[in-house]
């Protein structure tokens, strides 16, 4: 059942909580992902182009996945570490990483759900074109109100993957120790005065 907007709050506070509705519901798919299935989404979305991919280059799978190289790798090792991919030499070019799915991570992606940006891409191709066309433009203008049209963004609904490396591995320590603030928080007014 949706949430219905507090109509005591002025129009600048429902769009905040607009937007951090919409953050949060971000955050708890990508909190769900982890732990019940112990993949971030870029994990995810790496093993199931992987898979649709059959065996493929690193660095086109990072192109694929929109994700630097250096992100990449650390995704493939902790899929490999699990056994979900392997990862070999390609035969023509010694300097390529080929990325083939194992046994095992074809039996993740069949229990693993579907990505959120799966959902909503669905909903969303179920609009009239006009409908997507005035999203679009009012979430640009919401990303330059924010000073965030200059930011990289891949288009997956994830939250940070950062946020959930103490989740690499069961086996595997976090990346580094540090608090990381809730995505839904991070759009909070800053309640100091000017």
């Amino acid at each position: 059942m949706p949430v219905e907007p507090n109509p005591a709050l002025d129009l600048e506070d429902r769009i905040v909580a607009s937007i951090r509705r919409l953050m949060r519901a971000v955050d708890l798919h990508s909190r769900r992902l982890v732990d019940e299935f112990g993949l971030t989404g870029p994990q995810l979305a790496t093993l199931q182009e992987a898979a649709r991919l059959g065996p493929v280059s690193a660095s086109a799978l990072a192109r694929t996945v929109h994700l630097s190289g250096a992100t990449m790798t650390g995704i493939l090792t902790r899929l490999e570490k699990r056994g979900y991919v392997v990862r070999s030499r390609g035969a023509a070019d010694r300097r390529t990483v080929i990325v083939t799915v194992t046994e095992s991570g074809q039996g993740v992606l069949s229990r693993a759900p579907s990505l959120l940006q799966d959902r909503f891409r669905v909903a969303l191709g179920s609009l009239e074109e006009w409908e997507q066309l005035m999203m679009l433009s009012n979430l640009q203008r919401i990303a330059s109100l924010m000073d965030a049209e200059e930011l990289d963004a891949a288009p997956h609904l994830v939250a940070d993957a950062r946020a959930f490396d103490q989740y690499a591995s069961p086996s595997e320590p976090a990346a580094s120790p540090r608090v990381v603030m809730p995505l839904a928080d991070r759009l909070a007014p800053d309640p100091s005065p000017n």
